[in-house]
């Protein structure tokens, strides 16, 4: 008796192993626009569909699946995601613009946002996921309020450092961004009242380019807390020089 329990509890563990990964398997699916940010019934400029995303992979069926596409995140440039849009980079050319890289856009048709879609992603993605949208932080080291330096003009918000990640969050949804630190390529500061965050996000000025977010600061930002950012960057990047540095202090 004791014997076929055992059996059968082990062919039941073995049933649940084999089912686990399909199980665990996240599909999330959005009824989305692709195309440019109009009514629905603006057809000539976009079309409606299902963007679905998966711990592997991002495709997109519009409705009568008249278009599919489907990009292995190896195929995708720069995935960036918004609070109501995500922005698919790829690396084909586009003959229609001197062969720069085809983007897909895709907005949320209803109240849902891409916040499932940030929390998949964010642990499985490296550099080229952008987050256009401000994490929570359960431990902030600082946070000062600033000013977001556009071409023209500019938005408001809060900047907050963590150990090991950065948020702005701006009054302007879009404007917001979470950077972890092997996000970025370095910070630079200007003086007490400055500082810029150069991240690895593509930007349209250049082809290749970095892009650098500057902010004016509404307080003065201590010597001591950008020194020990600075570190915190560069340490993430490898570099054994947190040590090295204290060492230094202490011998003084």
């Amino acid at each position: 008796m004791e014997f076929r329990i055992e059996k059968r509890t082990g062919a039941l563990l073995i049933s649940l192993v084999l089912l686990a990964p399909a199980a665990f398997t996240q599909v999330l699916n959005y009824d989305v626009w692709h195309g440019h940010p109009l009514p629905p019934h603006v057809r000539k400029n976009g079309s409606m569909g299902t963007l679905t995303i998966t711990g592997e992979s991002v495709s997109f069926t519009e409705i009568g699946h008249l278009h599919a596409w489907r990009w292995d995140y190896r195929d995708i440039q720069q995935l960036k995601i918004g609070h109501k849009s995500l922005t698919v980079l790829t690396y084909q050319d586009n003959k229609w613009r001197l062969g720069a890289d085809r983007e897909y856009r895709f907005d949320l048709r209803s109240d849902k946002t891409f916040e499932d879609a940030y929390q998949l992603l964010k642990g499985r993605l490296d550099q080229r996921l952008v987050a256009a949208v401000p994490d929570h932080l359960s431990n902030i080291l600082w946070e000062i309020p600033v000013k977001h330096l556009l071409r023209f003009g500019g938005d408001e918000g809060v900047l907050q450092v963590g150990p090991d990640t950065i948020v702005y969050q701006s009054a302007d949804k879009a404007e917001s961004r979470t950077w972890r630190y092997e996000d970025i390529e370095n910070v630079s500061s200007s003086g007490p009242f400055d500082l810029t965050v150069t991240t690895f996000e593509r930007a349209k000025t250049h082809y290749g380019n970095l892009k650098g977010f500057s902010f004016e600061l509404k307080q003065r930002l201590e010597e001591a807390r950008y020194n020990e950012l600075w570190l915190r960057l560069n340490q993430s990047k490898g570099l054994k020089i947190l040590n090295s540095y204290r060492a230094a202090g202490a011998s003084q």
